[in-house]
């Protein structure tokens, strides 16, 4: 008669199918991930925020008045109300020549969110700002 030959039951998991899962994960993730990162990158101040050193650069301050009219001051010069495109142009011409000033927006309490963010993203977009300060006052004044 026959005699039967018993195969040994292998024990083994195949990984492969999970390997394969795992790369069309990573794929979609690669491809959706820059779809739900938006908006401004900003450097947000903190409560106990150090002031700027003496010794750094003159920083540029970008500013927006109660009525939404922008400015831009270099040190202690006179201010003339500008767009928001004027402005970023003047900054990066500034930083063509002083690269590495820092660049700060000083934002009234009272004017509208979206002039202050209209502002940064000018800076950013048109002068290529890589980080963008925000002025306050201390919490005593």
């Amino acid at each position: 008669m026959y005699q039967r030959v018993r195969r040994r039951k292998v024990a083994e998991i195949n990984v492969v199918p999970y390997i394969d899962v795992m790369l069309v994960l990573l794929i979609i993730f690669m491809v959706t991930a820059p779809l739900i990162t938006q908006g401004v990158k900003v450097d947000l101040p903190q409560a106990d925020a150090e002031p700027l050193d003496e010794d750094s650069k003159t920083p540029l301050v970008a500013s927006v008045d109660a009525q939404g009219r922008y400015y831009l001051t270099v040190g202690a010069n006179d201010k003339e109300p500008m767009s928001a495109e004027e402005v970023a142009i003047l900054v990066k011409a500034h930083l063509a020549i002083e690269p590495g000033t820092p660049v700060v927006v000083n934002g009234d309490g009272a004017v509208s969110y979206d002039a202050v963010i209209q502002l940064m993203v000018m800076l950013q977009n048109v002068a290529g700002v890589p980080s963008v300060g925000l002025m306050t006052d201390s919490v005593g004044e």
